[in-house]
């Protein structure tokens, strides 16, 4: 009987496999690396909104403090979406008549909150509270990222379970004194200073807060 496939066959089916290994692998790895960068969390995207609110304007330019607009940070969990009527406390005044800023104008007359989409949002099974970070020196811009120079906002960090840890693992490179938590443009001086104010808080050793139900409840 006559040989149905050439010799060359016994090189080729090897090398195949080889490539089709190659390439998942390839493949993989490249959806790791995605992963890995926080493609997958919206990392560095800008989130579309009803109104077109600037922090680099209000932060920076007007020199509003965090806590005007989210007056919930220090005491609860989340740090809160400003109701309409704050903002209307300063546009009933100025700009009162920019087409852009008609859904607050709208918002007010209503009663209907504006609707924002959200830039942050953490897995249900993810559990953060701002008040504890907020309570042990943990700045606003160390997870957010600059705002101030944010025209509109977006998530500056992957908010995945290896950038969490990296605070856990090492709290004192990221403590600051709790007078400069709102401040976007602090910066570290020492780790003497940082390891003073990591005993000044009580912050909990890395063993404890690195256990899964620190954050997974």
């Amino acid at each position: 009987m006559a040989q149905l496939f050439p010799k060359s066959a016994n090189y080729l089916a090897p090398a195949s496999i080889a490539a089709l290994v190659l390439v998942a692998g390839g493949a993989v790895g490249s959806l790791l690396a995605l992963d890995y960068a926080g493609f997958n969390q919206r990392r560095g995207e800008t989130v579309e909104q009803t109104v077109p609110f600037s922090h680099e304007h209000h932060v920076a330019g007007l020199g509003i403090d965090c806590r005007y607009c989210h007056t919930s940070v220090e005491k609860s969990a989340v740090a809160g979406i400003p109701p309409t009527s704050t903002c209307y406390n300063c546009h009933k005044i100025v700009w009162n008549e920019a087409p852009m800023l008609e859904p607050v104008r709208s918002s007010y007359r209503t009663g209907q909150p504006i609707e924002w989409n959200k830039v942050h949002d953490l897995p249900d099974f993810a559990y953060f509270n701002h008040s504890i970070h907020v309570a042990k020196g943990i700045g606003c811009a160390s997870c957010h990222g600059p705002v101030d120079q944010m025209r509109l906002m977006r998530s500056a960090e992957s908010l995945q379970m290896r950038w969490c840890l990296e605070c856990h693992r090492n709290p004192e490179k990221f403590i600051r004194p709790k007078e400069e938590v709102f401040n976007m443009n602090w910066k570290a001086k020492d780790q003497e200073t940082l390891g003073r104010a990591r005993r000044k808080y009580k912050v909990r050793p890395p063993a404890e807060i690195t256990s899964c139900g620190t954050c997974h409840r």
